[in-house]
């Protein structure tokens, strides 16, 4: 079972809480979230700037772009490169799931929410910086 997720999407599944554009959006976007944060379970993910399986299920999906509004596309696509450069990710290459939850954690501050994923409405919750403080928590530091 491997999973095509957006560059913004490796960190939208550590905060995502059940909220949603659409109830057949939360449920995709939790079976994907409770198999990354599954430790048991190990996939392969490609990382991409593009729809991936999360926007599948989203109202927004215009087939071949995200179109929640005006610029959207370009918006969530900014967040995507912003969030595959901060990982130092190759986009549309595939990485384990495992690994690429350990980068998130070693990698990514809570605070660092304030740039990749400037302009996301989902950001003034605060869930997003909550569960990546979470994943740092549960994630043993290496040295």
């Amino acid at each position: 079972m491997d999973r095509i997720l957006r560059g913004h999407h490796l960190l939208c599944v550590h905060g995502f809480q059940g909220m949603g554009y659409s109830p057949e959006f939360v449920k995709e976007m939790d079976a994907i979230v409770k198999d990354i944060r599954n430790e048991e379970k190990e996939f392969q993910i490609k990382v991409v700037k593009d729809l991936d399986d999360t926007c599948q299920a989203c109202p927004h999906n215009g087939g071949t772009i995200c179109i929640a509004s005006e610029g959207s596309n370009d918006h969530v696509k900014a967040m995507d490169g912003r969030v595959i450069e901060h990982l130092g990710l190759i986009e549309n290459k595939t990485y384990s799931k495992s690994l690429l939850v350990e980068w998130t954690a070693r990698l990514i501050q809570p605070e660092d929410l304030d740039h990749l994923c400037k302009g996301c409405s989902w950001l003034q919750y605060g869930v997003c910086k909550e569960g990546i403080n979470k994943l740092k928590d549960s994630i043993p530091s290496k040295n």
